[in-house]
């Protein structure tokens, strides 16, 4: 029913549309449509993603539903952000799961995978940005053990940046 891979080259288009598709579910309202849709016009293309997927520091993986794919997650070991002290620490950068597929608990299937593969590299936890606003994301990760430990503002663009929470999750 559920299948995940690790993602390459030859996914890159698909890629690209989960995450435009996602990113306009969860992000959409977050700032002027102009904006958003020049954000996604230079971050979600396939070129984007085929020089994402090229860079050995990215790890992708693709979850599939019934064949299907319908969302990713890419992460990055050894990430070190400056108010972390953990220097083998995972940045989850994505966990994009298509909207009409939160109900199936994917994200969770596909979170918990990541967690395994960065422990299997010794990591010490986790770490990513989140928007403020997006409570549904907020309490997922809430609820898996994150704690909030700075913020970020994400550029949008170069007149509208959105605040961001940073979490951390310890193993």
């Amino acid at each position: 029913m559920t299948n995940i891979v690790k993602a390459n080259l030859s996914h890159a288009k698909i890629l690209s549309e989960i995450g435009k598709q996602t990113f306009i579910e969860s992000h959409g309202m977050s700032a002027p449509e102009k904006d958003i849709t020049n954000y996604i016009k230079s971050k979600f293309t396939k070129v984007v993603f085929e020089a994402e997927l090229e860079d050995s520091n990215n790890i992708f993986h693709m979850i599939t539903y019934n064949e299907k794919p319908i969302g990713y997650s890419k992460i990055s070991y050894n990430s070190t952000q400056e108010n972390i002290s953990f220097k083998n620490i995972t940045k989850l950068e994505r966990l994009y799961i298509l909207q009409e597929y939160h109900h199936l608990k994917l994200g969770f299937e596909l979170f918990k995978f990541n967690v395994e593969l960065s422990k299997k590299q010794n990591q010490a936890g986790l770490w990513l940005y989140v928007w403020v606003e997006n409570q549904k994301a907020i309490n997922f990760y809430n609820k898996v053990g994150f704690k909030i430990i700075g913020s970020y503002d994400f550029q949008i663009s170069e007149t509208h940046s959105n605040p961001n929470h940073q979490m951390l999750l310890v193993y």
